[in-house]
């Protein structure tokens, strides 16, 4: 499941930033994008967990130290690509 969420997530962005770049409503791909963020997270967290319950040790000792870096990169680097319009337009606006 947090695989599709994350390949929704990594549409949505690109959908977002080139809703921006062509000057059209970006705001609801935006929201898609960071919402599908927290649901990648929140499904690798359930994964985790199931790990856990079935008492699945070997599996959490190989991928939690790995899955925990780059959920927090992929998850920066999502959240600053998807406002980076809404810094943009700010800044843009702030200039005029």
């Amino acid at each position: 499941m947090w695989l599709t969420f994350g390949f929704i997530t990594i549409i949505a962005t690109f959908i977002n930033l080139f809703m921006y770049a062509t000057s059209k409503n970006y705001r609801v791909a935006m929201a898609t994008a960071l919402s599908f963020t927290v649901l990648t997270v929140i499904a690798q967290y359930k994964m985790v967990s199931d790990w856990v319950k079935t008492g699945d040790w070997a599996a959490l000792e190989d991928v939690v130290p790995t899955m925990e870096k780059t959920l927090w990169i992929i998850t920066i680097l999502s959240i600053i690509l998807n406002i980076s319009p809404l810094l943009l337009e700010w800044k843009r606006n702030k200039a005029l």
